[in-house]
């Protein structure tokens, strides 16, 4: 089970230019805009598309090995939100820090933010943090890679529609200790005008098994992207989680990536995605 660190205020008004991560040569830039002018009405979010660790934290004391696993990235859903992008002409936002850094999915406030202990692993570069290193952490990946979501759809909004929000992640097969059967699951809460079509498109296929709010919900009171860019503005929104060994490699990349579009060129084609509610 995850170690949580307590919660804490959003703090970034009281934190100081010189503190925390600060970007240098060679670290990771806070978010990537891809397909920055795609001309679909659509846009797609990666919250944990990256396992990169800003030099100064010295890789939070883990292996390389250890940075490669679930714990610190959603494996292959980087790799899915590229595809979508290009196969749909969108643009995409995708977290350019690990997820162990700071949780760009969850509030600042949560003590799932930053963990000390993630399924069964120690993170030796989260112990004993204090509120101006979390706080200096937020100001280096959070905030940035949040602002530029907010950006890049109200960008697509300024053009005439309100855009439906991807949100795309991955689920590691177990967790302690537990199979995960799904091949992927669908999320939402409250406004499922993109989520039910996609679940009901993706189930038609009869070779997928697929969880409707499993083995996360949209309803979870830890998660941030969600209510933040879609939920409080009215967008159509839906949370996509494919289970990670199916995309571990290229062709499972592949496939999902055709199953994904297939599915969804369908479900966009409603009018109705495209207003607020």
């Amino acid at each position: 089970m995850a170690e949580r660190r307590p919660p804490r205020q959003e703090a970034a008004g009281r934190v100081g230019d010189d503190a925390g991560p600060r970007p240098g040569a060679g670290d990771p830039p806070p978010f990537e805009v891809v397909n920055a002018s795609g001309a679909a009405p659509v846009v797609f979010l990666c919250d944990h598309a990256s396992n990169r660790v800003p030099r100064a934290l010295d890789n939070l004391g883990l292996s390389p090995e250890e940075l490669g696993r679930h714990i610190a990235w959603d494996i292959g859903a980087a790799a899915l939100t590229r595809r979508l992008a290009a196969r749909f002409d969108a643009p995409a936002v995708l977290a350019g820090c690990s997820r162990l850094v700071i949780d760009c999915n969850r509030r600042l406030d949560d003590g799932q933010s930053i963990l000390a202990v993630s399924d069964g692993t120690a993170i030796p570069g989260n112990r004993g943090l204090t509120e101006r290193d979390a706080a200096a952490r937020a100001l280096a990946c959070f905030h940035p890679y949040h602002r530029a979501c907010a950006a890049v759809l109200d960008g697509v909004e300024a053009r005439g529609e309100a855009p439906p929000v991807v949100m795309m992640h991955s689920f590691t097969p177990a967790l302690g200790g537990t199979r995960r059967p799904w091949h992927a699951g669908v999320l939402w809460h409250e406004d499922g005008r993109l989520a039910l079509p996609l679940l009901r498109a993706l189930r038609a296929r009869g070779d997928l098994l697929v969880g409707d709010n499993e083995p996360y919900s949209g309803a979870s009171p830890h998660g941030y992207t969600m209510p933040a860019h879609a939920g409080r503005h009215g967008r159509a929104n839906v949370q996509i989680e494919v289970r990670q060994d199916l995309v571990a490699d290229e062709a499972g990349i592949e496939r999902w990536s055709a199953i994904l579009a297939e599915a969804l060129t369908g479900v966009f084609t409603d009018p109705a995605l495209y207003e607020r509610r």
